[in-house]
């Protein structure tokens, strides 16, 4: 029963996506400083687990094992030969788990950011990086991979590196970008500035959207700006954490409930995304809520910032000011 993303977003008005990858592994034995994508070889009952845990939950789409899978991320536990092999198998153990499902389950192949700063601030070139993209989005293609699901991007050329990777193997792919630094990306882009992003490519994103970030509330305040400026004809992906990260003792703990998370999924329809999910803290027990919510198919309204704080929790970031930006308001900044 295998389809691609466009086909199942033609028959369905709103996706779920799957939760986090990295959180989970960490309740699943992974430690410090381990890369996930290891895994796919050493543990890959693990991997499938996850996957398996994602779609019994509800997920229409998994995103595989494969966040740092490219060179410059495995140089730094001295594997970046070993792009190619680990995202293949990655994509492979995420195809197995959707084939065997009784509904379409698409498999995302994840592609997350390099980790190094491009010319002139840094020393990666263009090329460079679509070069070791590509070798990434290959191996996903040759596992089975149905989409380039690129994610957490800060820059305008990373994101459009990655883009013409996926377009150089020929795959369909997504974007989201992480607005995570006063409503901004690290690199300064605006939510608003989204679509410009790919312009002059010769294939356009599925979809685009934001995730990561610093909250659902945050999240949700970004895909109002998405929505609003460049209009709701475009396919908006929101894959928010779950909710606020604490430190309680050594343990990061996210203080999402599942009900939170059930209440920004549909705050998330409201706000113009047709693809939801979770990254950061989100469990399958979140996503189980958050697909009840979905199915519900209530009719909200579109949301205001303040229906946003009531229902998900306090923006992280200040809100957003009409100049575009971001301007501190009383009351609605969460500390710590």
């Amino acid at each position: 029963m295998r389809t691609s993303l466009s086909e199942l977003l033609q028959s369905r008005r709103v996706l779920l996506a799957d939760g986090a990858t990295g959180t989970n592994y960490f309740e699943s034995g992974l430690g410090p400083g381990e890369p996930p994508e290891f895994w796919n070889f050493d543990h890959p009952e693990r991997v499938k687990d996850l996957h398996q845990r994602f779609v019994d939950s509800g997920s229409d789409i998994i995103l595989t094992n494969t966040f740092g899978c490219n060179a410059h991320r495995l140089k730094l536990h001295k594997a970046e030969s070993r792009a190619f092999e680990l995202a293949k198998r990655a994509a492979e153990l995420a195809r197995e788990v959707a084939d065997a499902c009784d509904r379409p389950v698409v498999v995302a192949g994840s592609i997350g950011p390099t980790g190094e700063l491009f010319e002139p601030l840094g020393a990666l070139t263009f090329e460079a990086a679509v070069a070791s993209f590509r070798t990434e989005i290959e191996g996903l293609q040759a596992g089975g991979a149905d989409v380039a699901w690129i994610e957490t991007m800060s820059s305008v050329e990373e994101v459009r590196a990655a883009a013409q990777a996926a377009i150089d193997v020929g795959m369909p792919y997504t974007a989201t970008l992480s607005f995570d630094t006063a409503g901004r990306t690290m690199m300064g882009i605006m939510p608003g500035a989204i679509a410009s992003v790919f312009d002059g490519l010769s294939v356009p994103p599925v979809a685009m959207g934001a995730n990561c970030g610093v909250g659902a509330s945050d999240i949700l305040v970004t895909l109002l700006a998405m929505s609003d400026s460049c209009g709701l004809d475009n396919v908006y992906i929101s894959k928010g954490n779950c909710g606020v990260p604490q430190f309680h003792g050594t343990e990061i703990v996210y203080s999402g409930t599942t009900e939170v998370m059930a209440s920004y999924a549909a705050l998330a329809v409201a706000s113009g995304a047709r693809i939801i999910g979770g990254c950061c803290g989100t469990s399958p027990a979140h996503i189980a809520a958050m697909r009840k919510s979905l199915d519900a198919e209530l009719n909200l309204g579109r949301p205001t910032i303040d229906v946003i704080i009531a229902n998900v929790g306090p923006l992280t970031n200040s809100a957003p000011s009409e100049t575009g930006g971001r301007e501190r308001t009383r009351g609605r900044r969460q500390e710590g």
